[in-house]
């Protein structure tokens, strides 16, 4: 990410900036969520997707924070619906000024969002944006739909990690190599890396709730069962039980408390789940790889390459404690 520093600082100048477009009653709410904070991500990849089929500028920017401040709504209502006190070191805005100001001003970011998308002199951008959109809140629905049920198929779960995360990190290599000017293949292929890589970025944070530490991970563990959000290794660990292990399973989850997590963890050991949870990562940063290989070598290209190696190295340090 070092390469693409400069624009990373840029679009936390104008994230910061937005806070003042928002009426003088809620800039405390926009400051709070506009802090620059969090990983930087998808900024990363329209800076990187960009420059891998052609030149970054302004517009590039503006594309970034427009698709920052999706992702930071969705955090804001994720807060309201987990009940989550603490996001990146600091109170949650439903924590601090309830629930109710939580949800409107999360709307109030979507349309703050889609406001910027549309100064672009095309359509195309507000359109993109706004599919993208309803695309990762559909996703967080079929989530909610799904909680605790133990009998989801693999291909709704991928679907819909697809939809609620993938999705805006497909957004952030198509917007870059659209407003890079790029040829129709270029602009398949990051697509195309975007969802791999964003499949592979979840499937991975799904382990990290199960098998990383407090320290890394910078959170608690088991907040995903704590809600019965239901993620591959323990879909995969009830898969492979019987029937009577499978109804002990069940039990811990749907009668959650954090002392639970420990059992849950023995059921993760037992039926091996850490290994192919891996293997899944794997198989999507594969296919990431993949795509890139059409690419014309560049600066851009190296750091997505860069990107998924480095995803593939955080997976070392995912264990199984009993």
């Amino acid at each position: 990410m070092e390469q693409v520093n400069p624009f990373l600082q840029a679009v936390d100048q104008r994230l910061i900036r937005q806070a003042s477009e928002f009426d003088p009653k809620i800039v405390p709410y926009a400051k709070s969520a506009l802090n620059g904070g969090g990983k930087h991500l998808r900024p990363t990849l329209v800076a990187l997707a960009g420059d891998a089929v052609g030149k970054v500028g302004d517009a590039h920017i503006t594309a970034a924070v427009i698709i920052e401040m999706v992702h930071l709504a969705t955090l804001v209502h994720d807060d309201v619906m987990d009940e989550a006190e603490i996001r990146r070191g600091q109170l949650t805005i439903a924590a601090n000024w309830g629930n109710e100001i939580a949800v409107l001003f999360g709307d109030c970011l979507f349309a703050q969002a889609l406001k910027l998308a549309s100064g672009f002199p095309t359509m195309d951008v507000c359109r993109a944006v706004a599919t993208a959109t309803n695309t990762v809140c559909t996703g967080e629905i079929l989530q909610t739909q799904h909680r605790r049920h133990f009998e989801l198929s693999w291909r709704e779960y991928f679907r819909v990690i697809e939809m609620k995360t993938a999705e805006l990190f497909t957004l952030s290599c198509d917007l870059a190599a659209f407003l890079s000017d790029a040829k129709a293949e270029q602009r398949m292929a990051l697509r195309q890396f975007g969802a791999a890589f964003g499949t592979a970025y979840q499937v991975y944070d799904d382990c990290v709730d199960l098998f990383g530490s407090e320290t890394a991970a910078g959170k608690s563990l088991g907040t995903d069962l704590a809600k019965g959000k239901l993620t591959w290794p323990v879909l995969l660990a009830w898969e492979r039980a019987d029937a009577g292990e499978r109804a002990r399973l069940e039990h811990l989850i749907q009668n959650w408390r954090p002392e639970n997590l420990a059992a849950v963890n023995k059921f993760l050991e037992r039926y091996e789940t850490l290994e192919p949870s891996l293997a899944v990562i794997a198989k999507y940063l594969e296919l990431a790889r993949r795509a890139l290989k059409t690419l014309p070598e560049s600066g851009g290209r190296a750091g997505l390459f860069g990107l998924a190696d480095f995803l593939a190295q955080q997976t070392g340090v995912l264990t199984v404690s009993s």
